[in-house]
């Protein structure tokens, strides 16, 4: 007949080792937990780290473009640039224009595209307000064409218009730049609407380019 102390001692003994299971189930979990948590920060640390770098880059990208000088481009002292407001008619020495005197309204340049020309006096009173002037003849392909009104499209403080008599075939201004570019895909586009857009060359900045004239 078994020994009743023994099979007390054995069941004990059984429970200890149990529970003793059961606690170093629960430290590796404890520690897995613990591993995990500390890779799901690192990894947001990192990820982090890595949006500041890239949004830093970016900047320091967007401010190179704003500095480098574009191919091409003709420029006149902004700051010589009369820029009262006049009723009279108005003849510029630069087509388009690119700055002067001109009308009290401005044409709408909040991503506004004008499928017929527009009045010179308005569109540089746009341009004393930051937006870039995208203009075409009829030499321009529609490809491009419609390429271009895509990005005015996209862009608040831009517009653009058909000038027939200009001597390049596409032509972007802002207040004292110019520049002709060869088509739609040319980098300079990019490098003009960065640089200009709202760029250091306005008069106005910050003066609103809705409320306008609208054709």
């Amino acid at each position: 007949m078994p020994d009743g102390n023994s099979s007390s001692n054995d069941r004990r003994a059984r429970i200890e080792q149990m529970r003793r299971a059961e606690q170093s189930r629960e430290r590796r979990n404890r520690l897995i937990t613990i591993g995990v948590s500390g890779l799901v920060v690192a990894g947001l640390v990192g990820f982090g780290v890595y949006v500041l770098n890239e949004e830093a880059n970016e900047k320091e990208r967007a401010e190179a473009a704003a500095k480098a000088p574009i191919e091409g481009e003709k420029s006149w002292d902004a700051k010589k640039l009369r820029n009262e407001h006049v009723e009279t008619p108005l003849k510029y020495s630069m087509k388009p224009p690119v700055g002067g005197n001109h009308s009290r309204v401005w044409m709408n340049c909040d991503r506004n595209v004008y499928d017929k020309e527009i009045p010179e006096v308005n569109a540089v009173h746009s341009l004393e307000h930051g937006a870039v002037w995208v203009t075409y003849n009829d030499r321009a392909p529609a490809e491009d064409v419609q390429k271009l009104k895509d990005k005015v499209g996209k862009t608040s403080y831009s517009l653009m218009s058909p000038v027939k008599d200009q001597s390049g075939t596409i032509m972007l201004s802002a207040w004292g730049k110019q520049v002709t570019v060869d088509g739609a895909d040319d980098p300079r586009v990019d490098a003009f609407f960065t640089k200009y857009v709202q760029g250091p060359q306005t008069p106005e900045p910050g003066a609103i380019c809705t409320g306008g004239k609208n054709a």
